[in-house]
């Protein structure tokens, strides 16, 4: 039987998802979530983009990416919400932008086989995509989004070789509007929690997206990572993430300095 959402105990401590803020207001269709295989995606409510995706991996069970085939797979709209709060094909016609998976397919595929191919096909849900230029969501290409997991699953003191991730879009009122269809989301956060000599730690980042000459010719070139405060992504987002606050040393929370560029995902002091 597949692990059905994001499993909140993953590193033998609860960290709840984030939160919005209280008077945030609330979708139509109610504050759900929505469980998918290895992950769990809050929609925000008018933006039709995610508010927060919430993941696991095992690394010990990790399938190699190519090793379970995305052919056949096509990003498709969830059926248990509406079809005009998620942002679909129209918006990535004819431009650089990507379908970015928030929770990376390549970090989805453990457990059993049949795990593994259910969170494969899970990941393409809309749900689960922003629009990414190609070059910064695509880490085969030297884009930023997932190699702080790469990075972090290579160092020897892993515990478990486990992580939890909770990541997302910053999503803010002066975002451009593009083709009449969706926010462009110009920054992405992620938030990577895992444990090492016994102690749960985390690092935090943003990564930023230039938008300045989007129209319908001139897409997205740069962007730039940066190792950010957990404070920082808090005010970026307007999220909070009490159950990291509760659960983290202070020593770890006070060495969460920044913002720093990050160049080299191996270089953080993990």
């Amino acid at each position: 039987m597949a692990d059905l959402g994001y499993d909140a105990d993953f590193l033998e401590t609860t960290l709840a998802p984030p939160q919005a803020p209280a008077d945030a207001p609330k979708p139509d269709a109610g504050d759900v979530d929505l469980d998918y295989t290895h992950f769990t995606v809050r929609m925000h409510p008018t933006r039709r983009l995610a508010s927060w995706v919430a993941s696991n991996i095992d690394g010990l069970r990790l399938f190699p990416s190519d090793s379970i085939s995305r052919s056949g797979e096509s990003f498709r709209a969830d059926p248990r919400i509406p079809t005009t709060s998620q942002t679909v094909n129209d918006a990535y016609q004819d431009n650089r932008l990507d379908r970015g998976h928030i929770a990376r397919r390549s970090d989805l595929l453990w457990g059993t086989l049949t795990e593994a191919r259910t969170a494969n096909s899970d990941s393409f849900f809309f749900t689960n995509i922003t629009p990414q230029i190609d070059d910064f969501n695509q880490s085969g290409r030297g884009g930023s989004w997932g190699l702080g997991e790469n990075a972090i699953l290579a160092q020897e003191d892993l515990e478990d070789r486990r992580l939890t991730l909770f990541a997302g879009p910053v999503l803010r009122d002066d975002d451009p509007t593009y083709r009449n269809i969706v926010q462009l989301p110009r920054e992405h956060w992620k938030v990577v929690l895992y444990r090492m000599d016994g102690q749960l730690r985390f690092k935090s980042f943003v990564l930023s997206q230039d938008l300045d000459r989007i129209d319908e010719r001139a897409f997205l070139d740069d962007f730039n990572t940066y190792l950010v405060s957990l404070d920082f992504i808090e005010e970026r987002t307007g999220l909070t993430v009490p159950s990291l606050r509760e659960n983290t040393s202070p020593a770890e929370l006070r060495q969460q300095g920044g913002p720093v560029l990050v160049t080299d995902a191996e270089h953080v002091d993990w």
